[in-house]
């Protein structure tokens, strides 16, 4: 048996405790919840279970030195101390990426130049000759991590940020990122025993992300690779048998629906859902939340409405209130759960959450709260054995603490421009059909960003592959009657090599690359 190493899985703020209950369940060791990551130990095939597998990892580090230092020197011997041939070549290239949170070290990428030159000048010692550097496409990641006078310094087994899924083919302003969806939908205990909506869906992450946890799917299905492939120690058969084992999948025998009122975002949406092969589980609409009916089967909501942060929306209070009319007269006998950042859209709302949970988006400390939808008076409720907090939320919410007298910022168009190119702050477009409030949002702010172009889908990776059962329900609208579907399924998910050729008896062609990204951990 290979013997366990310790490793750390990065993740936001507030998620922790979910990525430590996934963990625990891929069978990893010795777990301990940390600020925006969770420790552990495990052996090979855990790394690449884990890379392949969890939903709310950001990505996996494998530690290899723990040191002090106390100035940039020290850093310097410490790394040299290292053998590096155990990890590079002279024909390999590397980077370094660091973290820092230290009065000693003030700039990130003075400590990534130390890093660099006591393994550049160790070779050239040794050897005469050094090995090269690579930003885009390293065959080897370095991260260093400092806090104050404590190193850690980290092989990076992921690659590119775990979030990136690679079923994104097009996306909205200020798409939610996936790896918050997942941990959303998560800390509901949603498994796919109901209906899952999402009134306001925007490219569709939502929606996508719960498919996957309802079928039990693997994130990293889509990927084209990761960077323990490029590794001296990178075991192809072990990785092989892990992406081709689906042994762990489930049948899903309810629907995903997904609306938005923009009917761009729709298209987009539409265009991540083929991309992912999920078809046939998940139907998108154009819809106005405002002309939501009560859905025909058992349900539960999540979305993540506007905050009037990043994104400029008309009559923002009245849209959540207009949201609070909408649970409290259609969504009876149903669960919804909302993120949002202000306070007073929450008051809009006026119904009493019966979960709140502090949450991060980004840089922005929000809320998600679980509203439970029942008629009459809660004292009724509960003698009717209706359970407001189960033990799990319980257990979230002590887990979690508020800032005491907590403020909600107010927006101006200087904070909006200069960050409306922070990637961290992660949140859906959706444009309302009401008056402006200039008195409550200030003035319309021009929209930053702009879509991708769109991707060359003539090699259509996904439209083979094996089949899997689906249920034969139709498409239903707001009132859950029938309709023609507005996008074809194909009836299964596909199993497909990450070059975007079709799938050939498990061979995984990798000779093509995936679209480099900046990682927005």
């Amino acid at each position: 048996m290979e013997q366990e190493f310790e490793l750390i899985a990065k993740t936001f703020m507030g998620l922790e405790p979910v990525l430590a209950k996934e963990l625990t369940q891929l069978g990893a060791n010795n777990v301990q919840i940390g600020r925006r990551m969770v420790s552990f130990t495990g052996d090979k095939e855990l790394m690449y279970r884990a890379n392949f597998q969890l939903h709310t990892a950001i990505r996996i580090l494998k530690p290899i030195s723990h040191f002090k230092a106390k100035s940039a020197d020290d850093v310097y011997n410490e790394v040299k101390k290292i053998d590096w041939t155990k990890y590079i070549s002279l024909d390999n290239t590397f980077s370094v990426d660091s973290v820092v949170f230290s009065e000693e070290f003030r700039h990130s990428k003075f400590v990534s130049y130390k890093v660099k030159d006591a393994i550049v000048d160790l070779f050239r010692e040794t050897t005469g000759k050094r090995p090269n550097i690579s930003v885009t496409n390293p065959d080897l990641r370095l991260n260093m991590h400092i806090a104050e006078d404590l190193c850690t310094l980290s092989l990076d087994s992921s690659g590119e940020s775990l979030h990136r899924r690679g079923y994104r083919q097009e996306s909205v302003e200020a798409p939610l990122n996936e790896v918050l969806a997942a941990g959303m939908i998560l800390m509901t205990g949603w498994q796919g025993e109901t209906d899952f909506i999402d009134p306001m869906c925007g490219s569709g992450t939502l929606p996508i992300e719960a498919a996957l946890i309802a079928r039990n799917m693997a994130p990293g299905l889509f990927r084209k690779e990761f960077a323990f492939e490029k590794w001296a120690d990178f075991d192809k058969d072990l990785f092989d048998s892990i992406y081709n084992d689906d042994s762990q999948e489930r049948e899903f025998n309810h629907k995903i629906y997904g609306y938005d009122i923009d009917i761009k975002a729709v298209n987009t949406a539409r265009l991540n859902v083929k991309a992912a092969g999920l078809t046939g589980d998940i139907v998108i609409n154009e819809a106005d939340f405002k002309t939501f009916t009560m859905p025909a089967e058992k349900s539960i909501m999540v979305t993540n409405p506007p905050y009037g942060e990043r994104i400029s929306t008309p009559d923002l209070l009245g849209t959540y209130k207009m949201i609070g009319e909408r649970l409290k007269h259609q969504f009876v006998n149903n669960d919804a759960w909302i993120l949002s950042y202000r306070e007073e859209c929450f008051d809009q709302i006026g119904l009493k959450p019966s979960v709140k949970i502090p949450l991060f988006n980004g840089s922005l400390e929000c809320e998600f709260r679980k509203y439970q939808i029942f008629d009459g008076k809660l004292k009724d409720f509960r003698g009717d054995g209706g359970i407001v907090k189960t033990e799990e939320e319980k257990k979230q919410m002590a887990e979690r603490k508020f800032k005491k007298e907590r403020e909600f910022k107010k927006r101006n168009d200087n904070n909006y421009e200069n960050s409306s190119n922070n990637e961290d702050n992660d949140i859906r477009s959706f444009k309302f059909h009401h008056r402006d409030l200039d008195s409550i949002l200030n003035r319309d702010r021009k929209r930053t960003g702009g879509e991708r172009d769109k991707k060359n889908f003539d090699r259509e990776r996904n439209e083979s592959g094996r089949d899997r059962k689906r249920s034969n329900r139709p498409n239903r609208d707001w009132n859950g009657k029938d309709r023609d579907r507005d996008v074809k399924s194909r009836g299964g998910h596909e199993r497909f090599d990450r070059s975007g050729k079709k799938f050939d008896k498990g061979k995984r062609d990798l000779g093509r690359k995936s679209k480099k990204y900046d990682d927005e951990d």
